[in-house]
């Protein structure tokens, strides 16, 4: 996350890259950069719709999905969010230590089923370090 925003500071980003969006609507970092600012506002279907127009632009970037499973998850669609992630995981995405911390994933923790694939990823990984 970036800096602290307080709620003025949030609302004029928003214009700002709203604007930006609305004669740019291709342009990923503006979109990027709104998408975070809803989900910080607790505007998550606006964020998860964001989110859905970059996954349409940039479908293979892992970082892209791994935001998308979030919003999915922040709306408590558990199925999408888990098959999102496995997506973003698949592609690359990495950093296990803070997707079990990210609180926009809270509901998707509390998933029998993401917490097993959690698990096997993680004993794939320490197999793969002992060869």
């Amino acid at each position: 996350m970036g800096r602290a925003l307080n709620i003025e500071d949030i609302e004029f980003e928003i214009g700002f890259y709203e604007n930006i969006v609305k004669n740019s609507p291709d342009f990923v970092e503006a979109l990027t950069a709104l998408g975070d600012l809803y989900t910080r506002k607790g505007l998550y279907l606006k964020g998860l719709r964001i989110d859905q127009k970059l996954a349409s632009l940039r479908p293979e970037d892992p970082v892209i999905l791994y935001n998308l499973a979030c919003s999915y998850s922040l709306l408590k669609d558990l199925n999408k969010a888990f098959l999102v992630m496995k997506q973003a995981i698949a592609l690359g995405y990495d950093d296990l230590d803070y997707l079990e911390q990210d609180r926009d994933l809270e509901n998707l923790r509390q998933s029998e089923k993401f917490a097993k694939y959690i698990l096997s990823l993680k004993n794939s990984i320490a197999d793969k370090t002992k060869k």
